[in-house]
């Protein structure tokens, strides 16, 4: 399935960005003071806990839309949208750890941001369930 597809090479792409900060991101950190770390810190950990809500928010009301939306769009495309911008958001949370890391920050915040990052992947990945019921509701609008 394309979604599942798109979702292993999001996730592959996070992936390669924490190994590459690990591995040789020492030259690219700015070490800005702690102070400094910790506003940025609280910031982004705030992000990181509205985002699961306001993803699972956008992805609930996506899939509405799918279902009752005008058009001759086939269901693999209409649940791909829905796929897509939940996938984006909660990879932005494995952005905002890396951000982090770069600024100075220590591994501990990155592999945190990232696991949230994993586990937002694991919450919203493709789901055949939703899949069919977008397209038992264009089933049911095409008999209508």
């Amino acid at each position: 399935m394309l979604h599942r597809t798109i979702m292993a090479i999001m996730a592959a792409c996070l992936a390669a960005v924490v190994a590459a900060c690990i591995l040789q991101g020492e030259p690219w950190r700015l070490h800005w003071p702690e102070e400094r770390l910790i506003t940025y810190r609280t910031l982004f950990y705030a992000l990181a806990i509205i985002l699961f809500p306001l993803t699972n928010l956008i992805r609930y009301i996506q899939m509405r839309l799918c279902q009752t939306m005008p058009g001759d769009k086939p269901a693999k495309r209409r649940y791909l949208a829905p796929v897509l911008v939940s996938l984006v958001l909660v990879e932005n949370i494995g952005g905002l750890g890396v951000a982090l890391f770069l600024l100075g920050d220590g591994a501990n915040t990155l592999y945190i941001f990232t696991g949230l990052a994993a586990l937002g992947f694991i919450l919203y990945r493709p789901k055949p369930s939703e899949y069919l019921r977008i397209v038992d509701a264009l089933a049911r609008k095409d008999d209508a």
